[in-house]
C-alpha cells in the first residue's frame, strides 16, 4: 500500500490509456454513458474552452449545480488547467452565494437553472445586474471585483453568459499547446478543490484541498472496501460535499471503477439504477437508506448485486445498518472525518465484524495519525478515555482560504488538526464518536453553524436575543431550534420567523423549532448553557404536543 504523487489529470489519463473503452460515468435514467477515453476527451475540450475565456492556473471556478453530467467534466477540466474548483452548496440562497463569490475571489461561476424553490439564474442576475448589459467576458462588478464570467451548464442561452456547449465547441477547435503546458506545471500538492464548511465562528470558511489530499483519501477508502475495476458505485450523494467528490468520485477514479450517477436524490431512481446497472456499491446518509428501504416499490428491484457502501453524515442507527445488511446485501462501512481531513480520518473495513462496523467508526487511515487528546492538557488520552479527535497526515487540508488565524486555531504547532468532536479509542484501535466540543448542528449530513443562523435572525427587528441549538431528530439526526427573547412590547409567531428566513438562507438552515422565552439558562459566570437549551427544546415539545420528527 502506498500514497501516490498523481494529480487528478494523471489518474484520468492513466485509465483513459489503460482501459479506454471501459465505462467510467453512467446516467442510467437517460442512458448517457462515457468511457474513460470519451470522458477524457470531453474534459480536454472543456479545459481548452475555459482557457479561451480567461481561466488559467490558480483561477477560482465555482460549480453551482446538482449532479449533472458536466459537473465532473468541469471539475477535471479545472484540474488539468491548474485552476481551483470551488464547490457551491446547491441549497444556497442569494446571501450565502454572495458571501462565497466574494470570499473565494470567484473568477468564473458555472451554474444550472437551479432546484425547486431556488432559481439560480434570477439570483445571479440579482447579484450581478451588469450581466444583462455587458458583453460576455467583459464583466466588471464593483461588488465582486474578481468576477469575469458566468457559464450556464447546458444548451440554453442567457444574456451575458456563456454556455458549456459553446465552451466544448471552442475547446475542440483551439490548439492545446497552452493546456498541455499548464497541465505539466500542475503538481499534486497544488490546491485543486475548495469547499466551504460551516464552523462555530459564523460564516463558512473555504477549505483548500490538494490533488494529493483527495486522490489518496479516495484511494485508501477504496482499499478498505476492496474496490476493483469491476465495481460500479451508485452516487446519489451531492458532489459539492467531500462525501460525493472524494469517497465516491476519487474512490472510483483511483481504482478504475464506474460511477453510476443520480442527478438529484430520488429513492426510486436509486433503486432503478442499482437494478439496471447491477451496481455493487451504494453510498448515502442514513435518511437516504431509510427512504430506499421504505419505498413501496422496494421489493420490485433486485439488490443482490450490491456488496458494500458507506453510510455517513450522521450517527448511523444500528437497526438501520442491520436492515441494509439483510435487505440490500451490503457490508456497510462508515467513515469519520470532516472536510478539513479530505474527509476520511477513520473508517471501518469491509472485513470488520458486523458489531465493529455498527458501533465504531473504525481505525485510522493508513499514513495518518489519529489521536484522542485531552482538550485541557493536550496529552493523549488512554484507551477508553474521552477526548478530542485529532489527526495528522497527508489528508489534512492546506488551510482555510485567506484565513490564517482560523487555520492556526484548528491545526496546532505539531500539525494535528483538531476536529472539535469528542471520541475515544478502544483496545482494538477502533474509535467511537461520543459528542462534540463545538456547537455545530449536523442535519442529515449538512453542517450548520448556529452562529450563522443567529446572526441572520438578529436582522428581525422584534428580536432582542437569540440562541440556536441542535434539537435531536429521529429522521435527520438533528434539526435547527431557535430560542428567542423578544424586545419589550413586540410580538412574533413561529411562522413569522420561518417566513423571514425563506428565500434568504438555505432551507435546511431554517429553524424547524422556534421557542419564545424570557431568559436563557446561564452558568454562574454568566455563560449561556446551550446543552440545557437542547434539553429544554425536547421538554417544551413534549409539553406542547409538538411532534419531533
Amino acid at each position: 500500500m502506498q500514497l501516490f504523487d498523481r494529480t487528478l489529470s494523471d489518474w484520468l489519463e492513466y485509465w483513459a490509456e489503460k482501459t479506454p473503452d471501459r465505462e467510467h460515468i453512467v446516467y442510467s435514467d437517460r442512458n448517457l454513458r462515457f468511457t474513460w477515453k470519451t470522458f477524457n476527451e470531453r474534459v480536454d475540450n472543456m479545459a481548452n474552452g475555459l482557457l479561451s475565456i480567461g481561466v488559467t492556473q490558480g483561477t477560482h471556478v465555482g460549480i453551482w449545480a446538482q449532479n449533472v453530467p458536466d459537473w465532473l467534466t468541469l471539475l477535471y477540466a479545472t484540474a488539468k488547467i491548474g485552476a481551483v474548483a470551488v464547490t457551491v452548496n446547491t441549497n444556497y440562497k442569494s446571501e450565502e452565494l454572495a458571501f462565497v463569490l466574494k470570499n473565494a475571489d470567484m473568477h468564473t461561476l458555472c451554474l444550472t437553472e437551479g432546484i425547486p424553490g431556488s432559481d439560480y439564474i434570477d439570483m445571479i442576475y440579482e447579484l450581478l445586474p451588469e450581466l444583462r448589459s455587458t458583453q460576455r467576458g467583459k464583466l466588471k462588478s464593483s461588488r465582486f471585483p474578481e468576477m469575469r464570467n458566468v457559464v450556464y451548464i447546458g444548451q440554453e442561452k442567457y444574456r451575458g453568459m456563456y454556455n458549456t456547449a459553446e465552451l466544448l465547441l471552442a475547446g475542440s477547435s483551439r490548439p492545446k499547446d497552452q493546456l498541455m503546458a499548464l497541465r505539466q506545471q500542475t503538481g499534486c500538492h497544488d490546491v485543486v478543490n475548495m469547499q466551504y464548511t460551516s464552523g462555530t465562528t459564523g460564516f463558512p470558511k473555504g477549505v483548500m484541498l490538494s490533488h494529493h489530499n483527495i486522490t489518496n483519501n479516495g484511494y485508501l477508502t477504496g482499499v478498505h472496501m476492496k474496490f476493483t475495476q469491476e465495481d460500479k458505485c451508485c452516487v446519489c450523494v451531492p458532489l459539492f460535499h467531500c462525501f460525493g467528490i472524494v469517497l465516491a468520485t476519487m474512490c472510483c477514479l483511483t481504482h478504475g471503477s464506474t460511477l453510476v450517477m443520480v442527478e438529484r436524490f430520488d429513492p426510486l431512481l436509486v433503486l432503478a439504477s442499482i437494478h439496471k446497472e447491477r451496481c455493487t456499491v451504494l453510498h448515502g446518509v442514513p435518511t437516504m437508506f431509510i427512504a430506499e428501504l421504505n419505498h413501496p416499490m422496494f421489493p420490485m428491484f433486485d439488490m443482490s448485486s450490491l456488496r458494500t457502501g458507506i453510510m455517513a453524515g450522521a450517527l448511523c442507527p444500528v437497526e438501520l445498518m442491520k436492515q441494509v445488511n439483510e435487505k440490500m446485501f451490503m457490508d456497510v462501512t462508515s467513515v469519520y472525518g470532516l472536510t478539513e481531513t479530505s474527509p476520511g480520518m477513520t473508517q471501518t473495513r469491509i472485513e470488520d465484524p458486523f458489531n465493529v462496523r455498527c458501533t465504531t467508526v473504525g481505525g485510522a487511515y493508513e499514513f495518518t495519525e489519529v489521536k484522542v487528546l485531552d482538550p485541557v492538557t493536550g496529552k493523549e488520552c488512554p484507551v477508553g478515555v474521552e477526548g478530542e479527535m485529532c489527526c495528522r497526515g497527508y489528508n489534512v487540508m492546506k488551510g482555510y482560504y485567506k484565513n490564517p488565524e482560523a487555520t492556526a486555531q484548528v491545526i496546532d504547532a505539531e500539525g494535528f488538526l483538531h476536529s472539535g468532536d469528542l471520541g475515544m479509542k478502544d483496545e482494538n484501535g477502533n474509535f467511537r464518536i461520543t459528542g462534540r466540543i463545538k456547537d455545530m448542528i449536523i442535519r442529515g449530513g449538512e453542517n450548520i453553524s448556529p452562529k450563522e443562523v443567529e446572526d441572520f435572525l438578529y436582522k428581525i427587528p422584534e428580536i432582542k436575543d437569540v440562541q440556536v441549538v441542535a434539537v435531536a431528530s429521529p429522521k435527520y439526526g438533528e434539526e435547527v431550534g431557535a430560542f428567542i427573547i423578544l424586545k419589550e412590547g413586540k410580538e412574533l409567531t413561529r411562522e413569522d420567523v420561518r417566513d423571514f428566513c425563506r428565500d434568504h438562507i438555505a432551507r435546511y438552515k431554517i429553524p424547524k423549532y422556534v421557542f419564545f422565552v424570557d431568559q436563557f439558562p446561564m452558568t454562574g459566570s454568566g455563560k449561556i448553557q446551550k446543552y440545557r437549551l437542547r434539553q429544554m427544546a425536547l421538554e417544551i415539545c413534549k409539553a406542547e404536543g409538538i411532534e419531533i420528527i
